[in-house]
């Protein structure tokens, strides 16, 4: 028996004793339909690699999906589907069935539209690692931001952030002009001086700091910095079974980060080109445990109000009813 063999071993034992144990005051599943309908041909998981998404890399790497549900000939594929509204567009249209690292805001505002879908887990959470960067010496403080351009993604986590700043320095939304763009061009725009501040996360952030930006702040006693996991609510009503695997194959995942946390991060540091030191430093910045705690439902809704209050959602919707834990 290899190494890889004992390590998997230890890794199923330690979930079996998780699920064996588990369930006392743990929330009620909602009540869904039997599963009667025959389970798919292919599942389809989104690949969210960045800021540092280490369970969803050990998963591919290692093919844990693939090795679960390859046992009733399921074919699992992975989009690489970044961008929040884009993954809940493709889980409206069916063409997603699960959206392994999606924002907070992304899932409220998504649920407020229509799209039917129930958060299953909390994928990170990492209020440190997001953060406002500056490249001018003049800039020092959030208050040197007034009447200057910030540039970040809308309607994100980061963007609640910039705000949730501003609120505590005792300014307003309309005391920044504001420029939506993605990380990349955020970073790019900040180092050319087309804005005075940019909106960062992950490897993004680690790249521009090296390049002579500096953290205004972080999220930080701002912001939770929630990412969730999410199914097609179709598709747990039709398949709980397959779901409750998925969640399992997860929970996996982070034992196995666990046992093995030299050989996860140097996996890490291949797939997402940072430098191993580079991931080391950010690893402690993130929570991933997977249970849906009454903190997380609580941001959440702090999330949804930050949506209403800034004019990006204009009905509020019951967050108790987005929850669906899978025990």
């Amino acid at each position: 028996m290899n190494k890889n063999q004992r390590l998997w071993i230890c890794v199923f034992l330690a979930v079996c004793s998780l699920f064996l144990f588990s369930g006392c005051g743990s929330a009620p599943t909602p009540a869904t339909t039997p599963a009667t309908a025959p389970n798919p041909k292919i599942i389809n998981i989104t690949y969210v690699k960045a800021p540092l998404n280490v369970p969803s890399i050990i998963q591919k790497k290692q093919q844990l999906f693939e090795r679960e549900f390859g046992k009733d000939k399921i074919e699992v594929k992975f989009p690489e589907i970044t961008v929040g509204s884009k993954q809940t567009e493709a889980l409206a249209a069916g063409a997603l069935d699960f959206t392994h690292a999606l924002g907070g805001t992304s899932a409220i505002l998504a649920a407020a539209n229509g799209v039917d879908l129930k958060i299953i887990g909390i994928y990170s959470r990492a209020p440190k690692a997001f953060v406002v960067l500056a490249k001018d010496p003049a800039i020092q403080k959030i208050t040197d931001l007034k009447g200057k351009k910030v540039a970040g993604p809308k309607g994100t986590i980061l963007h609640q952030l910039i705000l949730a700043a501003l609120a505590k320095n005792g300014m307003k939304p309309g005391d920044i002009e504001f420029v939506s763009m993605d990380l990349p061009s955020s970073s790019a725009a900040l180092m050319n001086g087309s804005v005075a501040a940019a909106l960062s996360a992950g490897p993004d952030a680690i790249r521009a700091e090296k390049a002579g930006a500096r953290i205004l702040t972080t999220g930080e006693g701002l912001v939770e910095a929630t990412i969730v996991t999410a199914v097609r609510g179709e598709f747990l009503q039709k398949h709980p079974a397959l779901v409750k695997r998925f969640m399992q194959v997860h929970a996996a995942s982070l034992e196995y980060i666990k046992i093995n946390l030299p050989g996860a991060l140097s996996a890490t540091a291949a797939e997402t080109g940072l430098p191993l030191e580079a991931v080391r430093q950010m690893f402690p910045l993130y929570d991933f445990n997977p249970a849906i705690k009454p903190s997380d439902i609580d941001e959440l809704k702090r999330t949804q109000d930050f949506l209403i209050q800034n004019g990006m959602l204009k009905k509020t919707i019951e967050i108790e009813k987005l929850i669906a834990p899978i025990k």
